[in-house]
């Protein structure tokens, strides 16, 4: 049976209520005998109507017994020893407080009252679920004509309890005293929350036992991720080496720092009048560096990144299976999760079960919910339009600043030389607009957070799975764009429509498009996403490590409770902080969005991986500190898989072939130079004998005549060393002034395209073959699991056929025995 009593703390200002479950007590006899006392009995004219097991108008509320502290800190039970708590109910003593009885107090003592007598009426201690939360989460505190309020979510949130929680078996640095405590939270902090464990692999039998199988399978995969992303992190640890290594042989890198030959190249101005020439080896450093990220080695890992995601995600599925069938969670969200009480309240319209046949009740009529969808589907995508609203003006941004540091930089720095070469127009735009996009991004996140937490509320999905499937992809959608669509901007349409100098395309008629560096946008995509996935790390970890353990302090602090040693467990606890109704949500979609960074654009940044597995090695230990040491203990629940997680994961895997093939043929300079190498270096396009690299920078920069200037776009001042200058350079393959066709594409460009275009379809082609060929013969279930399973049903099977033969032989045993008595009888009277 199950026992409720109160618990008055000494200062007298929070009660607790304590939940136990007789079977979970091993040493109780069969003819232990426990009572409820009962301090009153309260009565209440108010009339309930009959439903979730109410009281029915006039009925006694009986009142749960209240005892002090018995000065044992560790304790997991109530007085008498033997019946262990299982479930914490925090609530503030109104009668404790020397303030006005209002009627909000009133209300919140008739509520809890009437809670607990429910919870005594549904007999707890016999109820058959999975949870004491379940029946927690249904019992009625009011109802109100055809209103039904019940569940303790809402008593929390109106502030009727102040917590509700399981107690930890013990303080996290110190075991209990106790010899009958498991002391598991001891152990799980000791083997894997503390850093000294950093090396040592998780508990995962373990941390599913004490925190239920939801959180065992996050800490699962999110080991797993960060096993797999050792193999990308060393691949890609050695591209960087190899462009690192090769960016003083690079021949174009060599050409634009030559002084005979960048050095004599006099490049246009990149924006109008206050932008002036500037010489090509002016960029020599940035040209370097771009040969780190941008040679071929960066096309091999692009490739072997499109076949690891396979792999990762096609091993996961096996791995997860295997949990699945050691963890017993095969069918379990099939046949035993429940519908949430939120969902159960509303039930008011009658509908026939497809399946069953019967009336049952449902929320809302096929109508109502089409237009609840609707709603929330148009909400979405305001806020994704929001989104790019905002990323239009960073573009506005960017395009006016570029403006201002090309008229100013180079002024202002002229004091500073040794860095004149570093602090480009170009690079100061890229940063400063990579902040701002950081900051964009996380204040959205906060206001959206609560737009999709609404609508997912207002959809009102029937389990809790479907309402955090529902939630998941609501933000994912929304992280997606807002985290990815600068990315996407720089890599996909920054410097691809901008005209020539003579006839620059303009934004809104305005603002001048942005050009590109001469050696391509990458290295500013490199940028973009070393400041958004650094400063997102660390953000988070900020976050996880600071904000708990400060809330804490402030706690402890203010409420000025005693020691551990002198307080009661439930109290220890109390001064914990919640994880909240999202529960891992928000640490799934952390790594989720990691790994988009991960794949989506790793042909910009090889380093993505290995920066995100030394975050993930953080970020597993910070983790399970975290929950160990700072949280209270989670309420255990079951989880098949990672839910809607999975398909987003591989939605990603497919989509970061295409991003990676198209960086690498539009943003990247490698498909020019190829071109250039396998065509225009040798007859009858080149005057090279062999095929080279050299001359290609000269190849690929078109000419300009100055006196072709716009009014409004020729520059306002010229150096002084370029007053005999007629005609300037740019990046782009157009014929030069003078041709019969100057200023149009030349053949070189179409070559280039038609190359680019060849690139992105035998790429693509090549790595969904190969990704379909290794989800085809890697099995998504092991052969030993599927084997053990087919056993199991066997044995099933055999059970059931022989317990029902046993039944059939029980009841046919009368008979038989009455068949063989008349037949004996019948054959002594013919004899």
């Amino acid at each position: 049976m199950t026992c409720l009593t109160d618990k008055m703390t000494e200062s007298g200002e929070n009660d607790l209520l304590e939940m136990d479950s007789i079977s979970d007590t091993e040493d109780l006899q069969d003819d232990t005998e426990i009572q409820i006392g009962i301090v009153e009995e309260v009565v209440y004219s108010q009339e309930f109507l009959p439903t979730y097991e109410t009281i029915p108008e006039g009925a006694l509320v009986p009142k749960a017994e209240k005892t002090e502290f018995n000065d044992q800190p560790d304790s997991l039970f109530f007085n008498d020893g033997v019946r262990r708590v299982d479930f914490v109910l925090v609530y503030e003593d109104e009668d404790k407080k020397d303030i006005d009885k209002s009627h909000i107090f009133h209300q919140r003592k008739r509520r809890r009252e009437y809670f607990e007598g429910s919870l005594m009426k549904m007999k707890m201690e016999l109820e058959a679920t999975r949870s004491a939360y379940y029946i927690l989460s249904r019992a009625p505190y009011e109802v109100r004509g055809n209103l039904k309020k019940f569940g303790i979510s809402k008593l929390l949130d109106s502030g009727v309890y102040k917590a509700a929680y399981p107690l930890h078996d013990c303080r996290f640095n110190v075991p209990s005293k106790e010899g009958v405590c498991p002391n598991e939270r001891y152990l799980l902090y000791e083997e894997w929350a503390h850093p000294k464990s950093f090396y040592k692999m998780q508990p995962l039998d373990l941390i599913r036992k004490y925190y239920g199988e939801k959180i065992g399978i996050y800490f699962a995969w999110l080991g797993f991720y960060t096993v797999m992303l050792a193999l990308a992190a060393i691949v890609g640890l050695g591209c960087f080496i190899y462009g690192y290594k090769t960016q003083e042989t690079s021949t174009w890198s060599k050409e634009v720092c030559d002084p005979m030959i960048g050095g004599n190249i006099v490049m246009c101005p990149q924006c109008d009048k206050e932008c002036t020439y500037w010489r090509l080896n002016s960029t020599c450093d940035s040209s370097k560096k771009l040969c780190i990220f941008d040679n071929f080695g960066t096309l091999v890992f692009a490739v072997f990144m499109a076949i690891w995601v396979t792999l990762f995600l096609e091993l996961w599925k096996r791995y997860q299976a295997e949990l699945e069938y050691e963890w017993d969670t095969v069918e379990f969200l099939e046949q035993e999760e429940q519908p949430r009480p939120e969902f159960e309240a509303k039930c008011t319209h009658e509908r026939i079960n497809p399946v069953t046949q019967v009336k049952e009740k449902v929320p809302f009529t096929a109508c109502g919910r089409c237009v609840r969808v609707s709603i929330g589907i148009g909400t979405v995508m305001f806020w994704i339009l929001l989104i790019l609203a905002s990323v239009v003006a960073i573009i506005v941004y960017r395009l006016a600043v570029f403006f201002s540091f090309s008229a100013r930089l180079r002024a202002d720095l002229k004091e500073l030389e040794p860095f004149k070469e570093y602090v480009t127009p170009q690079m100061a735009t890229s940063v400063t607009a990579s902040i701002i996009s950081f900051v964009v991004i996380m204040i959205l996140n906060i206001v959206y957070e609560r737009v999709a937490i609404w609508i997912t509320d207002f959809e009102l999905p029937r389990t809790k799975t479907e309402y955090e499937n529902s939630l998941t992809l609501k933000m994912f959608l929304f992280q997606f764009v807002n985290y990815y669509s600068s990315c996407f901007y720089i890599a996909f349409a920054k410097g691809k429509v901008v005209g020539y100098p003579g006839q620059p395309v303009y934004l809104w008629g305005k603002y001048r498009n942005e050009e590109c560096d001469p050696g391509g946008c990458l290295i500013e995509l490199t940028t973009q996403l070393t400041v958004i996935m650094g400063g997102k790390a660390i953000w988070n970890n900020i976050q996880e490590v600071l904000m708990p353990w400060v809330k804490n302090l402030i706690f402890r602090y203010c409420t000025r409770v005693g020691s551990e040693k002198i307080i009661p467990r439930w109290e220890q606890d109390y001064q914990l902080q919640p994880l909240g109704k999202l529960g891992l949500f928000y640490e799934y979609l952390e790594m989720v969005i990691q790994f988009g960074f991960v794949t989506l654009f790793v042909a910009s940044f090889p380093l993505a991986p290995v920066l995100a597995l030394v975050n993930n090695l953080f970020e597993i230990r910070v983790d399970a500190w975290k929950i160990t040491t700072q949280f209270r203990r989670i309420v255990p629940e079951k989880a098949q898989d990672i839910g809607a997680w999975q398909p987003i994961l591989q939605g990603i895997a497919i989509l970061a072939v295409a991003t990676n093939a198209m960086i690498i043929a539009f943003t990247s300079d490698m498909i020019p130079r190829l071109v250039y190498y396998w065509s225009f270096s040798v007859y009858p396009y080149g005057d090279q004998s062999n095929h080279t690299m050299e001359g290609y920078i000269n190849n690929t920069l078109s000419v300009f005549d100055i006196r072709d200037f716009s009014i409004e776009s020729r520059p306002r001042n010229t150096p002084y060393w370029l007053n005999n200058i007629t005609t300037c350079r740019y990046r782009d393959f157009r014929y030069p002034p003078g041709h019969h066709r100057e200023y149009q594409y030349s053949i070189y460009y179409w070559h280039v395209v038609a190359a680019k275009m060849a690139f992105i379809i035998v790429v693509e082609h090549i790595v969904y073959l190969t990704k379909f060929i290794l989800a085809y013969v890697i099995p998504d279930v092991p052969y030993a699991v599927k084997e053990q399973i087919k056993r199991e049903k066997y044995l099933t099977q055999v059970i059931l056929h022989e317990a029902n033969l046993k039944l059939v032989t029980k009841r046919l045993r009368p008979v038989t025995d009455k068949v063989l008595e008349y037949t004996v009888d019948t054959e002594v009277y013919f004899h």
